[in-house]
């Protein structure tokens, strides 16, 4: 069941107006490599020698270019019609991501700048535009990309060639434009705190006070299955602004009917709406999820009972599109594949996915860990870059119920001395402490894989092709978690200087069976039938779930990706196994 205000292809699920423009499809194009395109001030007309549909970036083939070399610096133009008269409202233009640097003029006016490949921003541009509908706007936008492994990438390749796990690079704007239509005195941001024990939900309103000398309400409304529970009022006299709200009633049976969960992914609406001198200037639909995240007695525990997560790595790839969705369909495809193969969980990897992704997670119950895209040095530029960067994407994913851990750190990639650098180690305590200051609801990965930290959940990748061999590995928790012997023979669970303290225990990557009939490597040696498949697959996921200590898995991974064919689909997203061969193996 959809929310009450589903739009489809609408970029941001979460915060929903209903006068929007979608800004995708065909823009002008051009490649600015010596890097001459603001001295020669392109941003007042890019005379673009190519066409690119947007969102797709020019290395993809669904981008109308599909050039895979590398260009430190791409420009787009395209106009901007309104399709309505703007009068006193304003006029917001927004970008779902753009990797890595972007730069925006309108009507050849600077409007703004943004760092970062995977958060989303916005520049209010009304004062810069030709008023009048129909009129069209020109807009402009530079996108610089590096190399550089001091900036977030992720997955992405920072060679000419793709190697091991790191595929072609993704330069630009690689997820929607749109703009948004909304008054001087609008809502900017809620953020929404549900508590499970309490049956309460906390809003924080951040809202855009256009005249300090005007009276201001919100209103919000929060409804179930279109059946209004509550209503409450709040006068602004400040932009911050927050209300607790008892969700205490007898509407459709019992309360704890109404809780979140992968069986019963119950979701509250809500709508917002913000009154100036009693007149209605602002009206944004939102949701939520009634549930709890916990840990107790090395379990995790979702709403007060203990969870076995059986989690897929997925790393959002397609074939023609790369890291862009090729459309909301897509998206839910590979969510209902997932859930058909009996996982109830993703870690989304080295990637921070489209809102609408985690939208149809809400909706069908699917667990998300959220990951942040990687470093690959360790320096004070890295430090700075990833930790702005992570903290506008916690803010942003915040309101998800379907998010349950956040993962900064992987393989001890750009932290690769964690083992015993101090410095590194710091850097780590350090963004565990700030996500648990904005977060401290959900449980926090450091690092995963192995040579931990404060890490909430103490996470093991190993890709050991034999069951019994991981059964005999994982027999003496006491000596892998107290750092007597390396697992896996070269990796350690804990950084010098820390120990294990009793967390919950999980193999968060494991499998990667390389299964083509072509090129290509996974984990391990490249098994050659179905049964050969079944067999490997059955054992390693059997050892896992017989030792008792530990409290869940993640399956590496649900597709191929470009070089590597270790997929349980292919790149295309067709099954190499019959799903209900993996769902019997995962639900057995």
């Amino acid at each position: 069941m959809t929310t009450q205000k589903y739009i489809k292809d609408y970029p941001r699920p979460q915060f929903v107006r209903d006068s929007w423009q979608n800004l995708n499809g065909e823009w002008d194009f051009r490649f600015d490599d010596a890097n001459v395109g603001e001295l020669e001030k392109w941003q007042d007309d890019l005379h673009g020698d190519r066409k690119i549909q947007v969102p797709f970036t020019y290395e993809t083939q669904a981008s109308g270019i599909g050039e895979e070399s590398f260009h430190p610096y791409v420009w787009y133009q395209r106009d901007l019609v309104l399709q309505q008269e703007v009068g006193d409202q304003r006029v917001i233009l927004n970008f779902q991501a753009v990797d890595y640097i972007a730069k925006v003029w309108v009507n050849g006016c600077f409007a703004g700048k943004h760092q970062g490949g995977y958060a989303a921003f916005s520049f209010d541009i009304t004062d810069y535009l030709k008023k009048g509908a129909g009129v069209p706007n020109q807009i402009v936008v530079k996108a610089e990309d590096s190399q550089s492994c001091t900036q977030p990438r992720g997955k992405q390749r920072w060679v000419d060639e793709n190697f091991e796990c790191f595929y072609v690079q993704t330069t630009g704007i690689w997820q929607s434009v749109w703009v948004e239509y909304t008054a001087a005195s609008r809502i900017k941001a809620v953020k929404i705190t549900p508590d499970f024990d309490n049956r309460s939900v906390r809003f924080e309103y951040q809202t855009q006070m256009a005249d300090a000398s005007a009276s201001l309400r919100l209103e919000t409304r929060i409804s179930y299955k279109q059946k209004i529970l509550k209503q409450v009022q709040l006068h602004i006299d400040r932009p911050w602004l927050q209300l607790d709200v008892d969700l205490t009633h007898e509407a459709n049976g019992p309360w704890k009917t109404l809780a979140w969960s992968p069986q019963t992914p119950n979701l509250y609406d809500v709508e917002y709406i913000l009154y100036e001198n009693d007149v209605v200037v602002d009206r944004v639909f939102s949701y939520f999820g009634l549930r709890k995240i916990s840990i107790e007695n090395g379990k995790v525990l979702l709403n007060n009972t203990p969870i076995y997560q059986r989690m897929i790595l997925d790393q959002g790839y397609w074939t023609e599109s790369h890291l862009t969705p090729p459309s909301e369909e897509a998206l839910i495809q590979d969510i209902d594949a997932i859930l058909a193969m009996g996982y109830n969980g993703v870690r989304k990897h080295m990637k921070v996915e489209d809102a609408r992704f985690l939208y149809w997670c809400d909706v069908k119950g699917l667990l998300v860990w959220s990951e942040m895209a990687a470093t690959f040095e360790f320096n004070d530029e890295a430090v700075e870059l990833f930790t702005r960067e992570w903290t506008e994407i916690v803010r942003q994913q915040y309101n998800h119920p379907s998010i349950v851990t956040w993962v900064p750190f992987n393989e001890s990639w750009g932290i690769p001395q964690i083992l015993t650098h101090e410095k590194q180690q710091q850097f780590t305590e350090a963004i565990y402490h700030l996500t648990k200051s904005m977060d401290p609801n959900r449980p926090v990965i450091v690092n995963d894989g192995w040579e931990h930290t404060v890490s909430d959940i103490i996470t093991l990748h190993d890709y050991e092709e034999h069951g019994q061999a991981l059964l005999q590995r994982y027999a003496d928790p006491d000596a892998l978690l107290g750092n007597k012997f390396s697992f896996n023979n070269w990796k350690y669970a804990m950084a010098q200087g820390y120990a294990y303290r009793g967390q919950p225990v999980m193999v968060s990557e494991f499998g990667g069976i390389a299964f083509d009939s072509g090129a290509g490597w996974g984990y391990g040696n490249q098994v050659n039938s179905e049964e050969a498949f079944v067999e490997r697959f059955r054992n390693i996921t059997q050892a896992i779930k017989d030792t008792d200590y530990i409290c869940g898995y993640c399956y590496t991974q649900i597709t191929d990706v470009q070089q590597e064919v270790n997929g349980l689909l292919t790149e295309d997203r067709k099954p190499k196994i019959p799903l209900e061969i993996i769902r019997e193996i995962n639900l057995s």
